[in-house]
């Protein structure tokens, strides 16, 4: 009776997550449907004397993945594409198909895929197009028709790849800045609650503070793909001052994500020398308050609210722990508090301004 009764809601369960996939992914799907019809009906309408399946294939490889991945990744992934058909075909007009042959052509194509990077990373791409040659049953046959074929396949992305269904960096920034505020505030908090609560409760709270810490430097890498989206992206210009504004958020949380982590080590480090137990003890009294005032000042931030406020309760409650316990433990603790504030703190500049 339970499995029954919990059918209907597994279903809605099912169905929910289906429409957010469809939400957030099918606009990339479509994006690349449209495009990689539009290169095949080009080829054809430029004289195709065979199905041009490379001219379809250079979409299909150049807009995958992250949507927020500037246009210059795909420019570098189809630089790739091209890349491949040329070295494979210049080695079978050389020699026959074979092992050696095989082993050659991908051996080039990841050695030319070290200079053709895409997003950072060895550009995969120059040795599975090569590859792709093979797949032939006749790639002797291949000729330089192939090479036209998949260039206007890039013409054809790299056209249409900005004007349908364009990725909106306003919404993923948005997101991110979120995840970031979400991601520093645990840190602060739970770094706070495992003072005095013994060496193993210390070591796992640095292990996830640093898992937080790598997930902030994610969302600023992904801001900074998204600054640079704009720049190919026409029907989105009139959120660049948005964005940006979005972005220096992101890049503010990747600068307190050094702190929080300070402030977990500080405390990993004090929890393992047992002569330290009363001061943490003290510390315990103190510290998780303002961690949380503090974490409320990184939040409003981020979420682009004026955190004086919080920044004022946290100087105070921070100067009034000063006055109490100046104790070597206890102004290390404050220290990376302190900083943490002072990179949310406007600059002289900007209140000028």
């Amino acid at each position: 009776m339970t499995d029954l009764a919990g059918s209907p809601a597994r279903r809605a369960g099912r169905s929910d997550r289906a429409r957010e996939l469809l939400r957030t992914e099918g606009p990339a799907a479509a994006r690349i449907v449209v495009t990689v019809a539009a290169a095949w009906q080009a080829a054809l309408w430029l004289g195709a004397d065979q199905p041009p399946v490379f001219a379809a294939m250079v979409p299909l490889v150049a807009l995958r993945g992250d949507p927020m991945t500037a246009l210059g990744t795909s420019l570098q992934r189809i630089l790739g594409v091209v890349a491949g058909v040329l070295i494979a075909i210049g080695v079978l007009n050389l020699w026959q198909p074979s092992t050696l042959t095989l082993t050659l052509v991908v051996a080039l194509g990841l050695g030319v895929g070290m200079l053709l990077r895409a997003g950072g990373t060895n550009n995969i791409q120059v040795a599975l197009s090569s590859l792709l040659v093979f797949a032939s049953t006749s790639p002797d046959s291949y000729a330089l028709d192939r090479v036209w074929e998949t260039v206007a396949g890039a013409a054809v992305t790299i056209l249409l790849a900005p004007l349908l269904w364009p990725p909106d960096p306003l919404r993923v920034l948005t997101a991110v800045a979120d995840d970031c505020a979400a991601r520093l505030s645990r840190c602060l908090t739970g770094t706070a609650a495992v003072l005095g609560g013994g060496p193993a409760a210390a070591r796992d709270n640095l292990a996830r503070v640093h898992t937080h810490v790598e997930a902030v430097h994610a969302g600023a890498a992904r801001a900074r793909e998204a600054e640079r989206a704009l720049r190919f992206n026409p029907l989105r210009r009139r959120q660049r001052g948005t964005v940006r504004l979005r972005a220096e958020r992101i890049a503010t949380a990747d600068g307190l994500a050094v702190h929080v982590a300070t402030l977990a080590g500080e405390v990993d480090a004090f929890t393992c020398r047992e002569g330290l137990a009363p001061e943490l003890d003290r510390a315990r009294l103190r510290v998780p308050e303002l961690a949380s005032l503090t974490a409320r000042a990184v939040e409003e931030a981020l979420s682009g609210g004026d955190p004086g406020g919080a920044v004022a309760a946290a100087r105070d409650g921070l100067a009034a722990y000063a006055d109490t316990d100046p104790r070597p433990v206890a102004v290390a603790l404050r220290r990376p508090l302190h900083r943490v504030l002072d990179a949310l703190e406007p600059r002289p500049t900007d209140t000028q301004s």
